[in-house]
């Protein structure tokens, strides 16, 4: 059973992995000329079934009447531990398909950050240094969306999820062994919270990270917003309704008619005068009319002092300790930006690192080293934490 394609198999194979401790779940799918990905391939694999070839297959979510209503129950089932890797987009396109996420859920690559092996660890590595296995990556670049898919593609798409059952159990003792089941749970809730996925249109100017007065920004938001909804519409890339470059030149100029809107790169007159640039119109009037007190404004970046370089390099060396003592990835623990605001501010710092897990591993040391409690020295050829001297 590697590949199924009709909805009669799909429920018998969803009934076989019903008892499952836990499944591991792949996605494949295209999102070149959409807005929403083009669900094309959904792997799955029965956990504590790895003797048993019937459970795991791959399932043709393109094929003719193809129902997936069978797998969304399963995904469903709270009793059973849907294992991804790198989960946000899978989650994003169930959470679109049911309107519901799926839970409980534990991503592999979230875990290994916190188990030690780097910074965002891609599939290939951690399957090769938890399992010893090899992925084929010949059909990594495939298009998923062409029918009939061959024997090897099938192969490596069913690799996606078979190995990932050997990763999950190693990473889940690893994770019990060092009582770090709850860091783990802590990184987890941004992405199983439907508000990670159900983005308003009002806050899509904020990824343009666009940099101006508080008019302009007013102006920015409405235009991003009528973009985002004329993308959902249409299904299309945000950048086949209207390119970023073009949407901040208009938010700047603020045309109020289709000659002024005519100049914007990448638009011609003709586009201007019809109804596509009566909307855009439209959306820059919307911005222009918001009162003053209610334009939207960026977040004040704290004044960083100058010469603080060399303390927020310090407080690097101490990270990269920290982080190989630990097992932890350096990225889970702090970014480059909350050091710069750690040697600004010490304990005032508003940061990860001052927090729960973080706080015990990295973040106190951090602010005794800030304070001059604490020093580094090498010893051998290793760096070490001493008591600070006067």
């Amino acid at each position: 059973m590697s590949l199924i394609s009709d909805t009669a198999a799909l429920g018998r194979f969803c009934e076989r992995l019903a008892g499952a401790p836990f499944i591991t779940v792949d996605t494949e799918f295209m999102r070149e000329k959409t807005y929403w990905p083009v669900l094309c391939l959904v792997q799955v694999a029965g956990g504590g079934m790895d003797d048993d070839p019937e459970s795991a297959a791959c399932i043709d979510a393109m094929a003719p009447g193809m129902d997936l209503a069978p797998l969304v129950r399963l995904l469903d089932d709270s009793n059973i531990t849907k294992v991804f890797h790198a989960a946000r987009q899978d989650l994003e396109i169930f959470y679109r398909l049911s309107g519901r996420l799926p839970t409980p859920v534990f991503d592999t690559q979230v875990a290994a950050m916190v188990c030690g092996f780097g910074d965002s660890v891609g599939y290939e590595t951690l399957v090769s240094r938890l399992t010893k296995g090899r992925i084929d990556k010949s059909s990594r670049f495939t298009d998923w969306s062409i029918r009939p898919l061959s024997e090897r593609q099938i192969a490596y798409a069913l690799a996606d999820v078979t190995y990932l059952r050997t990763a999950y159990v190693k990473l889940e003792k690893r994770l019990a062994d060092n009582g770090r089941e709850a860091w783990l749970d802590a990184e987890m809730a941004i992405l199983t919270r439907p508000e990670t996925y159900d983005a308003d249109p009002m806050d899509a100017w904020k990824r343009l990270k666009a940099r101006g007065n508080r008019r302009f920004l007013a102006v920015l938001r409405e235009l991003a917003a009528w973009r985002e909804k004329e993308a959902r519409r249409r299904d299309v890339p945000r950048n086949r309704v209207l390119r970023d470059e073009a949407l901040m030149e208009i938010a700047h100029h603020q045309p109020t008619n289709a000659k002024q809107l005519g100049r914007t790169r990448g638009l011609n007159e003709k586009t201007a005068e019809g109804p596509f640039g009566e909307t855009i119109l439209a959306a820059v009037a919307a911005g222009m009319a918001v009162p003053d007190e209610r334009c939207p404004e960026l977040e004040d970046r704290p004044d960083i002092p100058s010469g603080l370089g060399p303390v927020a390099d310090l407080l690097k060396v101490l990270l990269k300790m920290r982080s190989e003592d630990s097992d932890v990835a350096q990225k889970l623990l702090a970014s480059s930006a909350d050091l710069d605001l750690l040697a600004a501010f010490g304990a005032e710092a508003d940061v990860p690192a001052l927090k729960g897990w973080r706080h015990e591993v990295f973040g106190n040391d951090a602010l005794k080293l800030i304070k001059g409690e604490i020093g580094l020295a090498i010893a051998g050829k290793r760096i070490k934490v001493v008591a600070a001297r006067d």
